[in-house]
């Protein structure tokens, strides 16, 4: 009798064992997070993924924001050999799903529950013509100025809270001997000091105007011109080798204390954990001057191809349910430095930074605040975006004035649009 039951145990174990590699399939998934605390988040997804048994194949493009990996992505597409997931955001999302080369979520959805867990200005980015063909990672901050205290108090700077007060803090530490900006001299980068900028300027409906409608009359007006002209005053106070510096690296000068500031979103927080600091203690994070009301969002989110291999198919959609798994959630935003996506993830896990952001997200929704990131591919087409950059990149690195600035994005937001 007990060896008949030892080998129904056996026999049930080896078919479950089959089962299980029959289901099992592999991911190659592109994706552009390839910094410390970046690489971090993600090996967090393939490590629960390969507990599932599949297989996760690393696609990882370094640098320019993403617009590398884009550049891959398109290449590979092309070339009809996609790979099975990639890191896409914004409006580019409808734009692969027009294609129809994206795998329908809406059973994964469906099962998990997203429509609920997911707040609505989110879940409408995710979906094509009423279905899910993404899945939402995460909600970065963009408007965070990040600042190492220890430089501040070396210099006899006080944290800013309006522009007078940042430039005068600037002031003070460049006299010191130190750098007050760390900056990388990239045209993402300078989008995102600028847009964080023309929201303390002009305020939240200046911002929406102009960043998120791209109207023309506001885009040339006496707001914007001012707004340029604080972005310009900026660079005297970063560092001669900050032309092409990745992010992460600006990051790190305000680590070691070689820099007072940061202009970037939350991700830079997740170089700060993977250096062993504390927020309150060793950097800290403050609005950009003038956008406490405002919250200028980035999320993160992942398409997936349509692949034919049922075993691939599987492996698509447990990646696709693991991302807005709570243990996930948690798991990843914590090192990645940004906060949950979907609802009901406790505070507990997280530092004050993230907290902060967490009820700034909830306050912002209802005030009218929350919007989406121009310089992060979450408000206007690519056409718009990429006239926009080369303006501001150019006015940044040149003597153009600002009211010339103004005009030049005016006219060049026009043309792309046509």
């Amino acid at each position: 009798m007990l060896r008949n039951v030892k080998w129904i145990i056996v026999v049930s174990v080896l078919a479950i064992t089959f089962v299980a590699n029959a289901t099992a399939g592999e991911v190659e998934v592109l994706h552009w997070w390839t910094s410390g605390g970046e690489a971090a988040a993600v090996q967090e997804l393939q490590k629960m993924l390969q507990n599932e048994g599949h297989t996760w194949r690393d696609f990882a493009v370094a640098g320019g924001a993403g617009a590398n990996a884009m550049t891959a992505l398109k290449s590979r597409a092309v070339s009809g050999n996609p790979p099975t997931a990639a890191q896409v955001k914004g409006p580019q999302i409808q734009e692969w799903a027009a294609l129809g080369v994206l795998t329908n979520l809406d059973d994964v959805a469906q099962a998990e529950n997203w429509d609920k867990l997911v707040p609505g200005v989110v879940a409408d980015i995710m979906k094509y013509e009423g279905h899910w063909v993404a899945v939402p990672v995460n909600v970065h901050r963009i408007n965070w100025l990040w600042c190492n205290p220890a430089v501040f108090q070396k210099a006899g700077a006080q944290y800013p809270k309006t522009w007078d007060e940042f430039f005068a803090a600037c002031e003070k530490i460049q006299k010191a001997g130190l750098i007050p900006v760390g900056f990388g001299g990239q045209a993402w980068q300078e989008a995102t000091a600028w847009e964080s900028i023309v929201a303390g300027v002009g305020g939240t409906d200046f911002y929406k105007k102009t960043l998120i409608q791209a109207d023309e009359q506001a885009l040339a007006s006496d707001t914007m011109v001012k707004a340029l002209d604080i972005f310009k005053r900026i660079k005297p106070y970063t560092d001669r080798n900050a032309p092409g510096r990745d992010w992460n690296l600006a990051t790190t000068m305000v680590i070691k204390g070689e820099a007072a500031m940061q202009f970037m979103g939350d991700w830079a927080k997740g170089e700060f954990t993977a250096a062993g600091k504390l927020p309150g203690k060793d950097y800290d994070a403050l609005t950009v001057p003038g956008t406490a009301d405002a919250f200028l969002f980035n999320v993160d989110s992942f398409i997936m191809f349509e692949v034919k291999d049922p075993a691939a198919k599987a492996a698509q959609k447990a990646m696709a349910r693991l991302i807005l798994s709570p243990d996930f959630q948690v798991a990843f935003n914590v090192s990645k430095g940004s906060i949950p996506v979907r609802a009901g993830i406790a505070e507990t896990p997280f530092d004050a930074v993230a907290i902060a952001s967490m009820k700034d997200f909830e306050a912002t929704a209802k005030s009218g605040g929350l919007m989406p990131s121009m310089a992060h591919e979450m408000a206007v087409s690519p056409a718009v975006r990429g006239a926009m950059f080369d303006v501001i990149t150019n006015f940044y690195n040149s003597d153009m004035s600002a009211a010339d600035a103004a005009q030049k994005l005016a006219d060049a937001v026009r043309e792309a649009k046509m």
